[in-house]
């Protein structure tokens, strides 16, 4: 069509959409006769084509938005079924893999296929292995749709309707790792043949019809979208004001800003005063400020950037933002001030910049030796809560590997940088930094006895080093002892944080919130620095078997560190016993592997415990030492401020609590049918907005330290001790079911949540009050779920992902 006339395009426009109408006359006489032959197109949608819009859709206005809210919800990261990520116009193009990113029983690592990173144009992702989902052929409406893998997915879901009732037929698989079908268009009819209930969106509602109907057209105009947006006017300024102070070129300088990156690669960073949803990525790119960014890729932060110079960049984010991996760090210039405060106005000099060399670029304890430990972790703790929800989302979107070895929910304190801890003093640090080798050195090796000998050797010289400190410190009471325990300065909320584990995934809260747990971690500077660096800056998710079975173990150790600091603070007498009764499961076989040094459970360090539980009466001091914080972390939760806009006090809440906290006293294995995650929504009715819930299910476990043991085991090991916790919040990324219920039927739905006692009572529940994959209108409470998210917290929200969501 290029250089004819309007008046010709027009005629060929109208020729065509003759064309169209006598193949679809055509093809509906032939329908009838038993013997017709297959139509070239049978697949496709002419009456939608014969409907095309001479304009094209708006992407931004209406193709996104529904993009989000039907594929992304399952098709947003790294576990995206078949790697086909639908968050972005690049994504897109780049298309589908049969590859997978999460394999830990691989034995060589993987090729890394990170969107953005790893390839930078479609023919580069082609020869990574990736087939188109859009056309890449002739350009008219017909073969846009015809040669489209998406839009073949879409119509099959028409063609083949899913049930509108009751729960799915066995025929859909929804386990974590079920067995892959990657479709191409060549290939499609054998798919659709063998698997004719698998459209999309897959195991879930059709889409409504207008929804259909503009997804189709789009594709058929062959998927137009604007290029991404760039920085916004009240961005580009300080972009340029921290691009200059991150490419400062004297050693003190260069070494900070590596240790910035490091530790901020997989943030998505937000200037103060840009609009809500616009965040950054910094990145290294060899071009310096001012010109196109050229990212240089590495799998690890840390890795040789295999040039001298190199610049720090930032870059917008170019695609939509999913919630479970979704890390929000602010920049401002009174950031940039603390920043100058910590790390450059100190006086101590950088004499020779660290090299990328092996086994000293992963050791963040040498590598960065030259800046003052209390800066580093002074870094760490006031943004808390970003890091420590770094470990369990990080940037590899689930973390089942490193999540199997947490509790489902426990408590996270930190010790004061201000008081005198010998792990912060830097001689110290320098004495043991050989002994703070991380694994994720190891890259990838083969070897796997050396997660058993190597690591394991250096972190009981590690342990031992500490208890000879241990053995002659001086004895405190109770009251001065929890001076040691950081208060957030009476100000910061992230004193105090609550990680809740949902079995491959986890999120984190700022308090202390829900009964007292079973374990608790107190975290020092060395403990913080080497989880970073184990879950988040050395972690490689296309990493071989053994890389991810020496994270697994060595977080076994961080863990037990983190435990064994909270022990310390309880009297001599009760630590042993309470920490055989969490490792009661541990095998015998494993033990040997795992037997420390244990003399320092026979110290008492701290004093005037009056009470005959000392682990209650701990946590009652520590509720009551971090009181000041708790409205403020109670504002986070709700809405990410100090002021809540959703926070009421009425009677429709009081009676809602009330029914709630029915909800939470229920105990033991009555809880197996409950999912980990569910959102609860009570209608007011008008009585005020409607209030939202998030029921958490607490799996016990008689050990995580269990290698060996079948996840399915470990689930049932201590299922008499299960718990839910209640929060008046949306908790999490991956909600597993949904509920919607009336206030005035709150009495009822808690007495009946109550007395589940079966898979049988809680099919009748849902059945209820639940909204199943096949009820007709499930994506409108999805999108209600979605929709207040982003409500009350607008920096915080992310597209929550439904591909974990029960089929009960």
């Amino acid at each position: 069509m290029y250089g004819s006339s309007v008046a010709e395009q027009k005629r060929k426009h109208w020729a065509g959409r003759l064309l169209l109408a006598l193949l679809l006359v055509t093809t509906a006489a032939r329908a009838d006769h038993p013997n017709a032959p297959v139509p070239e197109h049978e697949d496709l949608d002419y009456a939608l084509l014969l409907d095309l819009p001479d304009e094209p859709l708006s992407f931004t206005r209406r193709i996104r938005p529904l993009l989000d809210r039907r594929c992304v919800v399952c098709h947003g990261c790294y576990d995206a079924p078949c790697q086909l990520k639908l968050s972005s116009m690049e994504g897109l193009r780049r298309g589908a893999s049969k590859a997978r990113v999460y394999d830990p029983a691989r034995l060589e690592p993987a090729q890394p296929t990170r969107l953005f990173v790893d390839a930078k144009s479609v023919a580069g992702w082609r020869a990574l292995g990736f087939h188109p989902v859009l056309n890449e052929g002739e350009r008219t409406p017909g073969r846009n749709l015809s040669g489209s893998v998406l839009y073949k997915l879409l119509r099959l879901k028409q063609l083949h309707p899913q049930p509108r009732t009751g729960r799915l037929p066995p025929d859909y698989t929804l386990e974590l790792n079920r067995e892959q079908v990657c479709a191409t268009a060549a290939g499609f009819s054998d798919y659709a043949r063998e698997h004719p209930a698998w459209g999309m969106p897959y195991a879930m509602p059709n889409l409504a019809d207008d929804d259909y109907r503009d997804l189709v057209h789009w594709i058929a105009q062959g998927a137009p979208a604007p290029p991404p947006p760039g920085p916004s006017p009240a961005a580009r300024a300080q972009i340029e004001h921290w691009e200059d102070f991150l490419n400062g070129t004297d050693n003190k300088q260069r070494l900070v800003s590596r240790y910035l990156y490091e530790h901020l690669f997989h943030a998505h960073l937000h200037f103060e005063g840009t609009p809500t949803r616009e965040f950054y990525r910094l990145v290294r790119s060899t071009t310096p400020p001012g010109q196109p960014v050229d990212e240089i890729a590495t799998v690890r932060p840390y890795d040789d950037p295999g040039r001298p110079r190199f610049y720090y960049r930032l870059v917008r984010h170019p695609g939509s933002i999913v919630a479970k991996r979704h890390l929000v760090y602010a920049l401002s210039e009174r950031r940039l001030q603390r920043l100058r405060e910590l790390f450059i106005e100190p006086d101590y000099r950088v004499a020779e910049l660290p090299s990328y060399r092996p086994g000293l670029a992963s050791n963040p304890f040498k590598t960065f030796a030259a800046i003052p430990p209390g800066s580093r972790y002074r870094f760490l703790l006031d943004d808390a809560h970003f890091f420590i929800e770094g470990f369990v989302k990080g940037p590899v979107c689930r973390g089942q590997v490193a999540l199997s070895v947490i509790e489902d929910r426990f408590w996270v304190l930190f010790f004061d940088p201000d008081r005198p801890i010998f792990t912060s003093d830097p001689a110290f640090l320098g004495r043991v930094a050989d002994d703070l080798q991380l694994p994720a050195d190891a890259r990838g090796s083969l070897d796997v006895f050396s997660l058993w000998t190597d690591y394991w050797k250096r972190e009981r010289r590690y342990m031992e080093a500490k208890q000879a400190h241990f053995r002659d410190m001086p004895s405190h009471r109770l009251d001065h002892a929890l001076g040691f325990l950081w208060d957030g300065d009476g100000e910061n909320p992230n004193a105090a944080l609550t990680v809740f584990r949902h079995f491959d995934s986890a999120s984190v809260a700022w308090g202390l919130v829900g009964d007292e747990p079973e374990t608790t971690w107190f975290i020092d500077y060395p403990l913080f620095e080497r989880i970073h660096y184990l879950l988040v800056a050395g972690f490689n998710v296309y990493g071989n078997l053994v890389h991810q079975l020496n994270t697994r173990v060595y977080m076994d150790f961080l863990r037990m560190e983190g435990e064994d600091y909270f022990l310390a603070f309880l009297p001599a007498g009760e630590r042993r016993a309470l920490r055989r009764h969490w490792y009661r499961g541990l095998r015998r076989e494993v033990q040997r592997y795992f037997r420390e040094p244990l003399g320092w459970l026979s110290v008492d360090v701290v004093t005037g415990y009056r009470s005959e539980r000392p682990q209650q009466e701990l946590y009652s001091h520590l509720r009551a030492r971090l009181a000041p914080l708790a409205a403020r972390q109670a504002a986070m939760n709700r809405c990410g401020g100090r002021a809540c806009r959703t926070r009421v006090d009425t009677a429709a809440k009081r009676r809602a609590d009330r029914a709630m906290q029915r909800i939470a006293q229920k105990r033991g294995a009555a809880l197996h049918a409950f999912p980990e995650l569910a959102f609860v929504r009570v209608r007011t009715g008008g009585r005020g907005p409607d209030l939202v819930y998030t029921v958490i299910r607490n799996k016990a476990y008689r050990n995580v330290s269990s290698l060996f043991s079948d996840q399915r085991e470990r689930d049932r090991a201590d299922i008499a001790h299960d718990t839910l916790t209640v929060v008046d919040w949306l908790e999490g990324a991956y909600p597993n079911f949904f509920f919607e219920v009336d206030l005035e039927d709150m009495d009822a739905f808690g007495r009946q949540c109550a007395a589940i006692g079966s898979y049988a009572d809680y099919g009748r529940f849902v059945a209820g009050y639940g909204a199943r994959r096949t009820r007709p209108d499930f994506w409108r409470t999805a999108d209600w779920f979605q929709d207040r998210l982003a409500r009350d917290r607008p920096l915080a929200a992310g597209i929550l992902d439904l591909s974990r969501y029960r089929n009960r």
